[in-house]
């Protein structure tokens, strides 16, 4: 029986792929979102700020915020979010990538969510991202470690985590009850957020991103020449995902390989230009903070890069590896991570092999079709 689904939000095209499985399965799907803002991931109906961005200064904006605590970016979302309501009724399921979908004050943003929730039928929360109960749980330190030990090293970094830490406000923590009340469940997305979940009582277990892997197709790695080193950062997440280490790593390699490699640095870019500047590499950084790979690092393992991203032992009993070859595990460490660089950029018959494997891989356990059929599973039970 078909099934009509709003998906609300978008941070790495997690819910796109999910979307298109959804859809190739015979379901009626619309994506609401602001497309990540520079990210400019693809939306069915955008909610985001469009004139105020643009013609409104930053310098009032700024204002506004210190003096009314009130973003007037928000009061255009609120514009936009209310004017299609009547577009987002009658859905059987509505499902949040994060507890922040609409991205705006949560005071504003409960009111707005109580008149969707009003009149669809099932709700459902992704613990994707940060919120309340995963970064609670990481600063209790319960893990060897997560996306806030950089905080915990250095406290002078708190003005670099107040993103991460507005969960744990007040007018933050009754957002996430006012949904967490009202929804039929949580479902994490990977290791790192479904680990602080495992004694919640609403929580519905862990269901791999999907990976549309009819649209990314497999590049079979050929090393002639150099071996291309692909480091994407995002300014505003660097510190939590450790790029730090993989900048130190890469001026260990390139003092001592400057002759055998290429190492491509950029910064902030919009999915799409970010896809083609890494079209052609071998070897992708992605994170070190992490016990499971986050989206990029999963698009790129289905290309064929070998990714050096979270590939803890937790991630390998999960999914029943005895052994990693299909990426490389980043630790918060300059010359661990050179030293693995080195061995690959030595040895390219490996590289090769973990290209294989990195494919095979996503074939197996983040197909979005397999993955959509999870998630209708899940829907339907709760």
């Amino acid at each position: 029986m078909s099934m009509k689904v709003l998906l609300v939000g978008e941070y790495s095209r997690l819910h796109n792929s999910l979307k298109e499985g959804l859809l190739t399965l015979g379901h009626e799907v619309i994506l609401i979102g602001n497309g990540d803002h520079f990210k400019n991931y693809p939306v069915d109906i955008s909610i985001d700020s469009y004139y105020l961005k643009k013609y409104f200064p930053l310098v009032l904006r700024k204002l506004c915020i210190r003096l009314f605590k009130i973003d007037l970016l928000d009061i255009e979302v609120i514009y936009r979010f209310k004017k299609n309501l009547p577009k987002f009724k009658g859905f059987d399921i509505v499902q949040l990538i994060n507890e922040d979908a609409l991205n705006i004050n949560p005071k504003f943003q409960i009111k707005l969510l109580k008149k969707l929730f009003e009149q669809n039928g099932k709700l459902f929360l992704l613990s994707c991202g940060d919120d309340y109960v995963n970064i609670s749980h990481y600063l209790k330190n319960k893990e060897k470690y997560s996306i806030l030990s950089p905080l915990m090293e250095n406290e002078s970094l708190l003005k670099k985590y107040q993103f991460s830490l507005k969960y744990l406000t007040i007018p933050y923590k009754a957002l996430h009850n006012f949904i967490i009340n009202r929804c039929s469940g949580v479902i994490a997305t990977d290791l790192d957020y479904h680990l602080p979940y495992l004694e919640k009582e609403n929580y519905l277990g862990l269901i791999p991103n999907p990976i549309n892997i009819d649209k990314i197709k497999y590049q079979p790695l050929v090393i002639d020449d150099k071996v291309i080193i692909f480091h994407g950062i995002n300014t505003l997440s660097s510190i939590r995902k450790g790029n730090e280490y993989f900048s130190q790593a890469l001026e260990i390699i390139k003092h001592k390989y400057n002759q055998k490699v290429e190492i491509r640095t950029c910064y902030n870019m919009p999915y799409n230009q970010y896809l083609s500047l890494y079209e052609d590499c071998h070897i992708f950084l992605d994170q070190v903070y992490g016990f499971d790979q986050g989206y990029n690092a999963l698009e790129a393992m289905a290309q064929g890069k070998v990714v050096f991203t979270g590939a803890e032992q937790e991630w390998l009993e999960y999914y029943g590896l005895k052994v990693n070859t299909v990426a490389i595990n980043a630790l918060p460490n300059a010359q661990d991570i050179s030293e693995k660089l080195e061995w690959l950029i030595l040895h390219p018959e490996k590289t090769i092999e973990i290209s294989k494997n990195a494919r095979t891989f996503i074939e197996e356990n983040h197909h979005y079709i397999k993955i959509a059929e999870n998630y209708l599973k899940t829907w339907k039970l709760n």
